[in-house]
């Protein structure tokens, strides 16, 4: 199809249609529908594909502004500050969920943790679970270390690519 035939053949109204590799026509029909599974379950983005075509659809998220907090004297320490929390996504002992899921830091409700934040792990060692449609998933060490940072809770939901540990 060429560049003339998509511009006389597809007007506005006639979304749909046979697509041909290098066929750039939209489905309007099945955008508008991933757009409102979108809205309804709360996601931020949805892909879907068949064959080798795909098409992603995303909202942009918002953002929330807190209020500033009063101006605190040059010299005096605030006390309502908390220290910024310094991001380790770049950090080489980052370990990143692998997966959308809940994390549980021990084996058992009443059981202890895996590990502990200051205990040397192995490579391999079970350092946690991510639970993710109703499959238990261990996490292990990707390699022997201190476990320098937990930065999950028991029980809490994570995103994919969240960093949850570091090991130094």
């Amino acid at each position: 199809m060429s560049k003339q035939d998509l511009a006389t053949d597809s007007s506005p109204d006639d979304l749909s249609g046979d697509l041909t590799p290098g066929d750039l026509t939209i489905d309007g029909t099945l955008v508008r529908s991933l757009a409102a599974l979108l809205a309804e379950t709360g996601l931020s983005e949805i892909e879907y594909a068949v064959g080798d075509r795909r098409i992603r659809v995303a909202r942009n998220a918002t953002v929330t502004v807190a209020p500033a907090a009063a101006p605190t004297p040059a010299g005096a320490p605030s006390a309502t500050a908390a220290p910024a929390e310094p991001s380790f996504a770049a950090h080489p002992g980052a370990i990143k969920a692998p997966m959308v899921g809940t994390v549980y830091l021990s084996p058992q409700p009443e059981a202890p943790p895996f590990a502990r934040q200051g205990d040397m792990v192995t490579a391999g060692q079970p350092l946690l679970i991510i639970e993710a449609m109703k499959v238990m998933n261990q996490i292990r060490a990707p390699r022997a270390g201190r476990l320098a940072q937990i930065l999950v809770d028991d029980g809490a939901p994570v995103e994919y690519g969240e960093v949850m540990m570091v090991l130094e």
